[in-house]
């Protein structure tokens, strides 16, 4: 394959894990998520850019400490830099895809808990999905 080219609200939609890292290439990577009423995924700092966007469910993002209410539809741009944690406020599982430029994680790496997810300490490296396993 050369590329992604898929119905990503399927897909993110479709999701049940934490985290599914989809498709990896050299500057970016595509990672569908998917937050229980009442989870978030811990404020944390990258030093890549970063940009979600919520297929389902009602939260809220806080970028270095202003709190703004999400929901389907929303996108949200994080620099580089940036203190960020997003927060599950509803009542069904929020659902959402995140593009991390340049990648972050391991190519196919699926977390299905915050828990696991926190224990992985391995970050991206360096194989994309088009390289041969």
């Amino acid at each position: 394959m050369n590329g992604y080219i898929q119905d990503l609200e399927a897909v993110t939609l479709d999701n049940d894990a934490f985290r599914h890292v989809i498709y990896t290439a050299k500057h970016s990577q595509l990672v569908v998520m998917a937050l229980r009423p009442g989870e978030e995924l811990g404020m944390e700092i990258h030093e890549v850019d970063q940009f979600f966007r919520i297929e389902n469910g009602t939260g809220e993002v806080v970028l270095d400490g202003v709190h703004t209410p999400i929901k389907f539809g929303f996108g949200v741009l994080v620099p580089a830099g940036t203190r960020h944690n997003i927060l599950n406020t509803g009542k069904v599982p929020l659902k959402l895809y995140t593009v991390y430029a340049p990648p972050h994680h391991r190519d196919g790496v699926v977390h299905l808990t915050r828990v696991q997810a926190g224990r992985d300490l391995e970050d991206f490296d360096g194989k994309t999905s088009e390289m041969p396993p």
